[in-house]
């Protein structure tokens, strides 16, 4: 696999997004986990993100469990679970969680450590200052920001340099080229793109909506509500054909046009099953293609917005 800077590390140009591990989008088990965790190593990828909110400590349990040290890994502190979600980044609570996460992930040090969310009221300079303690006491090599504005990202990185910044980014969702990917390569931070198969409207298959109620949170989300959903199958059908007519694989044409957006920009798909990674090989894409990918997927194709109005609260918007 191609390989990416993440901070001081080269990793493989994918990583893998530990989110679905923790029963987000669906039943899953620790041995699948654990057989997923398996064939994606296997497959190249070396970088591995997880948090403690995804399935409350399950995923980084589950990835402690499985005992590989030779991973570079990420997770990430800062929202507080209840009704409704709270966010914190005060230092005691950021210290709380990080040895929280460590005990679980069976690990003394993390490589990158990211604010899973900035609470307002605590300037963002504090909270990079607290990671940088971190840093220097060698509990994480580096630390992250996400779902933040560029200006938020100019100011962090002139208290403490930053490792990485991870928004959602797809085809179907382009905000961060609206500044934010600019904004990283500028400063030399790698950008790493969460959701880059649309939470599974970019899989092998069309997705049926068949999500659970109070569990999947896809089941609340605009872009999954009708009409918008039906809409939206209906919009991607064209990229459908186009890859079947190249035969490349969805995902990994989606994969490829996030991947050809920058070189600095690491996407982590996320899977249930190793089956699925299969799905991930990324064709070589040239100009040529990734016009035509344009063409049938223009900017702002989606119906909806990526999140309703109760899951945008501390999510920054800037445009």
């Amino acid at each position: 696999m191609e390989q990416r800077w993440l901070g001081p590390h080269s990793v493989g140009a994918i990583g893998f997004g530990a989110m679905s591990f923790g029963g987000m989008f669906g039943a899953t088990d620790e041995a699948t986990s654990l057989r997923c965790l398996d064939a994606a190593v296997d497959a190249g990828v070396s970088h591995i993100d997880t948090a403690n909110i995804y399935g409350m400590g399950r995923s980084e349990d589950i990835i402690g469990n499985w005992g590989r040290h030779d991973v570079h890994l990420a997770t990430k502190c800062g929202i507080v679970n209840g009704t409704p979600r709270a966010v914190r980044n005060d230092e005691a609570y950021i210290r709380q969680c990080l040895e929280e996460s460590l005990r679980r992930l069976r690990r003394e040090h993390v490589e990158l450590y990211y604010i899973h969310r900035r609470q307002p009221e605590i300037p963002v300079e504090d909270v990079a200052g607290t990671m940088a303690k971190l840093v220097q006491e060698g509990k994480i090599g580096g630390y992250g920001l996400s779902e933040v504005a560029p200006s938020t990202v100019h100011r962090a990185h002139a208290e403490h340099p930053l490792t990485a910044v991870q928004n959602e980014f797809s085809l179907w969702t382009r905000l961060p080229q609206l500044g934010l990917i600019q904004a990283c390569k500028e400063l030399g931070i790698a950008f790493v793109a969460f959701s880059p198969l649309g939470r599974g409207m970019f899989g092998r298959t069309p997705l049926v909506r068949d999500f659970r109620a109070g569990i999947d949170f896809r089941d609340t989300n605009p872009r999954f509500l009708e009409p918008n959903f039906s809409a939206n199958l209906a919009a991607i059908a064209p990229f459908r054909a186009l890859c079947a007519a190249r035969g490349w694989t969805v995902p990994g044409a989606a994969l490829g046009w996030v991947l050809a957006q920058g070189d600095h920009i690491v996407p982590i798909p996320g899977t249930r099953t190793a089956e699925h990674l299969y799905d991930w090989r990324v064709p070589e894409l040239g100009a040529t293609d990734l016009a035509e990918i344009d063409a049938v997927l223009p900017p702002g194709f989606a119906h909806g917005d990526r999140y309703g109005d109760h899951q945008m609260a501390f999510i920054e918007r800037y445009c």
